[in-house]
């Protein structure tokens, strides 16, 4: 004869029983509520936002106010972002409108508004917003010192001055060659955030007599007078200096434009200690990505880069390189490295 369960073992079976129901009928319901396997995900972004406007602004602070953006869910958030010189920052904001704070009085910042929505799809910006803030600027800098000419070859010279004064921030040097039909320009100087008050000057004609002269102009597109012109005649022509040797290589190349590779050779028996390199460069062409290299100037068919803080040596026998991304295609020629020519590889 069997022997009967006690109640003690019925009763824990039916608790167990209990359990188990209650926990199917949970997984049950979130079965029921969870979407089907393969539902389409949200990847429709939010409209972009309207125009950039100011609501309110002071000298160290601006109230940015735009039009909502429309989501086919719904926009969580607005993302703001802004550019001041090579230096930036970013908010966020869940209305159409923000404070910001904290900016420099007669500094220019540009801004920029995206639209987010839960799935953090993200809306185009409207066009960007440039601001100055109050009290403006509408001093130029001062005249910069006339320029001093030297490392004179065949075809390039070294030019320096000295440094402008300027009450908020300089932008760029520029240089003009005084021709009898006027000042025809040469190439910018890069000042942001500091830049150097020095420059070379390629594509020059052997045994040629130039004259030069330098303006400065500070980030609200104010103008100093030109600086005093310097006058400085080229050597005659000499063959290429086997001291050093430029390769050009094309990494890669679709239509419209290339990705270019520079390889500078160092031929002496001594080590290159800092280095500028100037090459043609069509002035069609437009420089957007720099590699292994700072720019300092550009013009007159030219570009000047000068070395990063990671290749300033080149030591005898070795390379470094410079790449870059251009728009359109064309093979660059005349390289100048420190004011010395260089060969073609």
């Amino acid at each position: 004869m069997r022997d009967r369960p006690s109640r003690t073992a019925l009763s824990g079976a039916r608790r167990i029983h209990s359990v188990l129901v209650i926990v199917l009928a949970v997984v049950l319901a979130a079965t029921s509520a969870a979407p089907a396997y393969g539902a389409a995900e949200d990847t429709e972004p939010p409209s972009v936002p309207g125009p950039i406007a100011i609501a309110e602004i002071t000298e160290t602070s601006v109230v940015l106010t735009w039009a909502a953006s429309t989501d086919n869910v719904g926009v969580v958030q607005y993302a703001v972002s802004y550019l001041y010189l090579d230096m930036g920052g970013s908010a966020a904001t869940s209305t159409n409108s923000i404070r910001l704070d904290n900016f420099r009085p007669s500094g220019s910042y540009t801004f920029r508004v995206t639209a987010v929505d839960a799935a953090g799809n993200r809306s185009q910006s409207p066009p960007t917003l440039l601001v100055t803030m109050p009290p403006g600027d509408d001093q130029p800098p001062t005249t910069p010192g006339r320029p001093v000419a030297s490392e004179i070859t065949d075809r390039t010279v070294k030019l320096s001055w000295v440094h402008s004064v300027e009450n908020i921030q300089l932008d760029i040097y520029q240089i003009f060659r005084v021709t009898d039909a006027g000042n025809t320009f040469v190439r910018d100087v890069n000042q942001i955030p500091r830049g150097p008050n020095e420059t070379v000057i390629g594509g020059l004609t052997p045994s040629t007599t130039y004259t030069f002269v330098v303006r400065a102009r500070d980030e609200a597109d104010n103008y100093s007078a030109f600086s005093e012109p310097v006058t400085v005649t080229t050597l005659p022509a000499t063959e290429p200096d086997p001291i050093c040797t430029v390769r050009y290589r094309v990494g890669g190349q679709w239509p419209g434009g290339a990705q270019v590779e520079l390889v500078i050779v160092n031929h002496a028996t001594t080590a290159i200690d800092g280095w500028t390199l100037t090459w043609s460069f069509p002035a069609e062409q437009r420089l957007h990505a720099l590699r292994g290299a700072v720019l300092i100037g550009r013009g007159d068919g030219t570009i000047t880069v000068q070395n990063a803080r990671n290749n300033a040596t080149i030591r005898p026998g070795g390379t470094t390189t410079v790449g870059y991304f251009a728009s359109r295609s064309g093979t660059p020629t005349d390289f100048w490295l420190n004011s010395r020519r260089c060969q073609a590889g």
